[in-house]
């Protein structure tokens, strides 16, 4: 299992635009994809899970990838988070 962790820049939060792209990107890999905001953990494959963390800006996530494709999993969500949120 590989995690990160993330402290969300954007001023908005994770809003729509990017939560469907990430979970347009999540869902390109084999592995479990989570993210979790303090005590909620949501499926990045679903968008109502993400937008349901209503996490916001300045809030740290941790972003977790369990499978085999896990290392790229991490590494592509990383560059995207960084990117867009």
């Amino acid at each position: 299992m590989k995690e990160l962790k993330y402290i969300i820049r954007d001023p908005e939060g994770i809003h729509a635009r990017p939560a469907g792209l990430l979970v347009k990107l999540a869902t390109t890999f084999a592995s479990v994809i989570t993210i979790q905001k303090e005590d909620k953990t949501a499926d990045a494959k679903r968008i109502f899970a993400i937008m349901g963390l209503g996490a916001k800006q300045g809030q740290e996530i941790t972003v977790t990838a369990q499978g085999a494709d896990e290392d790229k999993a991490i590494a592509e969500i990383d560059l995207f988070l960084k990117e867009n949120l």
